[in-house]
């Protein structure tokens, strides 16, 4: 008789999550051999010991790891288990993200025999461009349009926009070719990202654009497909064209400001406007750091930032100075270059350490 500290196979089966025909199966091939079989009846008999193998054995599977490499991963030390387990996770990724780029192509020719729109851009500077844009996306579950870039081509431009909600990025590109109809749609942020590095190396690229996707054809290369978002984008448009005028503005070193906002990490970060100078600060105490800077308009004024609105919005702006327009403590600021107009970011102050404190002791009280 078996030792009655030991599982039948349905009890193991239960305890474990594995099936009992999973269990004979993984007895059959040596990676779960029951403890105990009854030389009588032939019942299979397991032991305690045995479940933390059972359930890593049925982790394992259930990530898709083959059989042969479950039993490395089982059998080793767990910082080698640890590697495998990274390794099987890195091929299945790059299979997956291989099969829906292959996928959308396939679909993309099946649904259109020719594309809509054809512009030609610099594929450096569309490379720039996009990566400029794409630092106001933003991953948010239910609102994947955040995470991509809408694309506005016609009347000899390319206008490319994305928003976090809190930032709000868009770059107006003048095109080598005038197309016969307008096309505007919102492209996969990290379809874009994998075409960078391309677009960085050819001269000169073609904009396909259809109701299905956009083809981004790279002489000498191979050409490029990414797919649409269907959910509306933000009416952008309509938001620039309601922002009230620009109370004060600021022309300030981007070198300078950048390097500022790096001597002084912190979650939030203020601005303090003067008649002649911009001074960065991380708290209310900070004396910070006084920045040479050509103001007009109302001042002082002082505006806080979350840093990670602001500092992204200063790093992609264009030339060596940039120009900060700014409308209340509250107001979406624009930030433009000094010397290049076609980059516009939009960046939402915050409320300030002190007014944050008030609203959190009048909530406590209320």
């Amino acid at each position: 008789m078996p030792n009655s500290e030991l599982m039948s196979i349905g009890s193991f089966a239960r305890r474990s999550g594995l099936t009992a025909s999973a269990l004979r199966f993984y007895a059959d091939v040596g990676l779960l051999p029951p403890t105990v079989v009854d030389p009588v009846s032939g019942y299979r008999f397991y032991g305690d010991v045995q479940l933390d193998r059972a359930v890593m054995l049925r982790q394992l599977r259930e990530i898709g790891m083959p059989l042969a490499r479950v039993k490395f991963a089982l059998d080793t030390t767990p910082e080698e288990a640890i590697r495998l387990i990274d390794q099987h996770i890195d091929a299945v990724s790059g299979d997956a993200a291989t099969a829906r780029e292959q996928a959308a192509v396939m679909k993309a020719n099946l649904s259109e025999a020719s594309a809509a729109m054809v512009v030609c851009v610099s594929g450096p500077v569309l490379a720039s461009a996009i990566e400029q844009v794409l630092t106001a996306t933003t991953n948010e579950p239910g609102m994947t349009v955040l995470g991509g870039v809408r694309f506005e081509a016609g009347s000899g431009s390319v206008v490319v926009t994305a928003t976090d909600r809190y930032r709000l990025s868009t770059r107006t590109l003048l095109t080598q070719t005038s197309p016969d109809v307008t096309w505007a749609a919102t492209v996969n942020g990290d379809d874009l990202r994998r075409c960078l590095i391309d677009l960085r190396r050819t001269p000169r690229a073609r904009i396909e654009g259809s109701g299905h996707g956009l083809w981004l054809r790279l002489p000498n290369r191979d050409d490029r497909y990414c797919r649409l978002l269907p959910e509306p984008f933000p009416e952008y448009r309509q938001m620039l064209d309601s922002l009230p005028s620009a109370t004060t503005c600021v022309e300030v070193s981007k070198a300078v400001l950048l390097q500022s906002l790096e001597d002084r990490p912190a979650e939030l970060v203020q601005l303090h406007v003067s008649g002649s100078d911009v001074t960065v600060r991380n708290a209310l105490s900070d004396r910070g750091t006084q920045l040479e800077a050509r103001v007009s308009g109302n001042h002082p004024i002082d505006v806080w930032f979350e840093m990670t609105t602001l500092y992204p919005a200063i790093s992609t702006a264009i030339g060596a100075d940039v120009l900060i327009d700014l409308r209340g403590p509250m107001q979406p600021v624009t930030i433009r270059s000094a010397d290049h107009g076609d980059l516009t970011t939009l960046a939402m102050p915050t409320m300030s350490p002190s007014a944050e404190s008030d609203t959190a002791s009048k909530e406590a009280n209320s």
